[in-house]
This record gives structure tokens, C-alpha cells and sequence, in this order.
């Protein structure tokens, strides 16, 4: 990422891997601010501003997110070099040429697959964790999971490969393909490593976990089940059940009741 100043905007509601990806290509060009459009602004918001700003600020593509109003991002936005859009809008064309920044369309293609983020595998001499799950409609509540287990050291996420979930879960799961989820997880600024596990089962990131030696191994109540216990004792790795709390002020969600089924 360059020095330069990007600013993007829009809504942000219902974060899903395309806006991941155009935050991606927009922090090529500089660091990236997002002015994000405050409830009223927007129709029948599925997430407040409160928690589309959690999430947003959790993204390792955003360096900040300041809040604005629609019809007043254009004239009160902070100094930046490069305005950058998906599409081509004329009134933000030419705010941008008043304010003397180049304006940028990331072309619609440059939005398609999902490369792997860049593992963030420096040394860090903090100890390693690992966290498993599904992740299909991804959510606040899963990057607070992320937030509270990067707490304990590096965290790395395995993410379950689609016939896993099948087996698990059953008919309609998952909704996205595990290359869409991998690259999703990968691009929160708290994960470390996201990779796709290789097996079956509640134990399916067996062979990644025995070529990664964590120290701790992390679930949440809901994934406190399968013989994770179990396993972990064997193999001398510490285990951690987390409750399902919350980022302060969001309420908590769902995969399931998002999806609704």
C-alpha cells in the first residue's frame, strides 16, 4: 500500500466478498478511507451504521471509516488524492476534479475470484491459534470470535471445505464455495492465515493442524462438540470455549437466522 489518500463510499450493508474485493483493489492505490452512509440514508438498512462500521473497521483493506451523509460525503470528506468507485457517477466525477483528485472505476472484472490474501506470517514470538468453522454468511459476531482469539496469540482459521459442510450440515450448505469463504476470512485484519481444511467430519482441519503445532485451540459454545476436547488432549494443544458475546453495542447474530436455515 503507497502513501497516497483513497476515499470510497457507500453503505456498506451486508458486507459480502465483492466489496472485499473492491476494498482489495482500492488499497492498491493508497490507504483507504470509507465514508459510510448513516441509517437514514440508506432504505431498510439490514445492519446499522454501528455494525456496519465494526465490520468495516475489521477489514485489512480500510485504514479508517468516518461517518457522513449521503448528499454531504461529496463536499465534507477528509483530503485525499484518489476518489474510487465500482461504477462511473458523474457527480462523484466531478467533486473529485473540484477537489483536485484523480478519479478511478475499478473495472468490474478486476472484482472476479478471490485471491488468497497475503498470510501475515512474520515472527512474531506470540503463540499460535487455531479456529475452525464454517463461516457461510459471514457476520459481526464472527469478527468478534476473531478480535477475542487473535487476543491469545497469532490466529490461524481453517475454514471447512464444501463436502464437509454438506456432510455436517446438510442439503443448502454451504450457501457460498470455500474458496469465496477463505478469501472472506482471509481479508480481517486479526486473521493471521486462512487456509481450507483437507478432511471430513468435526475433526476435518486434522492434517492442518498437526503440520501447524498450535498452542491453543479455539471454538465458540456452539462448536464446543465432535471430540475437539478430546482431540486436543491427545495432542497436548490448550482448549478454549468462548462465549458467544457480542461486540459492545451489536447484537448478536446468527449465520443461521441470517440465512434462515
Amino acid at each position: 500500500m503507497n502513501g497516497q489518500q483513497v476515499i470510497v463510499c457507500g453503505g456498506f450493508d451486508d458486507i459480502r466478498s465483492r466489496d472485499l474485493r473492491f476494498l482489495e483493489e482500492a488499497a492498491i492505490l493508497g490507504k483507504v478511507t470509507v465514508l459510510l452512509w448513516h441509517d437514514e440514508d440508506l432504505r431498510r438498512p439490514k445492519f446499522s451504521f454501528e455494525e456496519r462500521a465494526y465490520f468495516l473497521n475489521a477489514v485489512r483493506y480500510v485504514s479508517r471509516v468516518i461517518g457522513c451523509k449521503r448528499h454531504d460525503d461529496l463536499w465534507e470528506g477528509p483530503v485525499a488524492s484518489i476518489w474510487v468507485d465500482r461504477e462511473l457517477d458523474e457527480r462523484h466525477q466531478d467533486c473529485a476534479r473540484q477537489h483536485g483528485m484523480t478519479y478511478r472505476v475499478i473495472p468490474s472484472n478486476r472484482l472476479d475470484g478471490f485471491p488468497e490474501p497475503q498470510p501475515d506470517l512474520a515472527a512474531t514470538g506470540r503463540k499460535k491459534v487455531a479456529v475452525t468453522g464454517c463461516y457461510d454468511w459471514f457476520h459481526s459476531g464472527h469478527v468478534r470470535f476473531f478480535e477475542e482469539a487473535s487476543s491469545y496469540g497469532d490466529l490461524y482459521v481453517f475454514v471447512g471445505n464444501d463436502a464437509c459442510i454438506s456432510q455436517l450440515k446438510g442439503e443448502g450448505h454451504p450457501l457460498l464455495p470455500q474458496e469465496e469463504r477463505r478469501y472472506v476470512v482471509g481479508s480481517v485484519k486479526f486473521v493471521s492465515q486462512a487456509a481450507i481444511s483437507s478432511g471430513m467430519g468435526w475433526l476435518d482441519f486434522d492434517r492442518e493442524i498437526r503440520a501447524l503445532k498450535p498452542d491453543i485451540l479455539i471454538v465458540n459454545e456452539d462448536g464446543d462438540k465432535g471430540g475437539k476436547r478430546e482431540y486436543c488432549r491427545e495432542l497436548g494443544i490448550e482448549y478454549l470455549v468462548l462465549k458467544r458475546i457480542p461486540a459492545p453495542g451489536l447484537p448478536g447474530r446468527s449465520s443461521t437466522d441470517l440465512r434462515g436455515y
